[in-house]
């Protein structure tokens, strides 16, 4: 079920014959979707994978984020999305590695403590399949990213809460940010890769409609 599907009505039809202008109804069942939306960290993942060593890859994630998005289930385009990410919550089950990351040589995280993403377009590709761009911030570079989505569907929760779901990815160069650390090996190669695959696993609460 897409959730920015629009249907075609007897108006449009006629247009795509040489008739009078198309007319695009939204489906009532996604166009109730439409709404402010808060991320639920508790069930959302913003994670990475970087390859190590030339040879294996290291996974980590960011434990502690927040982020809002707007969602049009008439018109994707008027969607938005935004997210603050806090650097020292990065975890790759390694202290001392962990550590490293949030030092100097990588995020740097007591100068610069969050990265965030802002949308600038939405757009489907496909079915379910979103396309989000927007500016990436890390290290006060601002750049663009593109994140590809998956709309997983609605649904509300035991608690009465409706409730949106996204999985997507990206991939970077960390170097575009700033991110230049390495080590050479002996064998050839550097420590860790210039290429992020970024990943984004989320969980969104619709807002309760706010009283007249």
């Amino acid at each position: 079920m897409a959730l920015f599907h629009r249907k075609r009505t007897e108006t449009a039809d006629r247009a795509a014959h040489g008739g009078t202008a198309a007319v695009l109804d939204a489906d009532p069942a996604l166009a109730a979707l439409t709404g402010d939306y808060t991320v639920d960290p508790a069930h959302s993942s913003i994670g990475f994978t970087v390859r190590h060593a030339m040879v294996t890859n290291v996974r980590g994630a960011f434990g502690e984020h927040e982020g809002t998005l707007h969602l049009d289930g008439a018109d994707p385009a008027r969607s938005s999305a935004s997210l603050d990410v806090t650097i020292a919550s990065i975890d790759t089950g390694i202290a001392d590695r962990d550590g490293h990351l949030r030092g100097g040589d990588f995020f740097d995280a007591d100068t610069f403590p969050l990265m965030t993403f802002r949308s600038t377009a939405v757009e489907q590709v496909g079915g379910d399949r979103y396309r989000v761009t927007g500016d990436l911030t890390l290290k006060d570079v601002t750049k663009p990213l593109t994140i590809d989505l998956e709309f997983n569907g609605s649904a509300t929760d035991v608690y009465g809460a409706e409730r949106v779901g996204f999985e997507g990815s990206a991939e970077i160069l960390r170097s575009d940010w700033g991110l230049t650390w390495n080590a050479a090996l002996e064998t050839g190669g550097v420590m860790v890769s210039d290429k992020v695959k970024l990943t984004f696993d989320i969980s969104a609460v619709k807002a309760a409609p706010e009283a007249a």
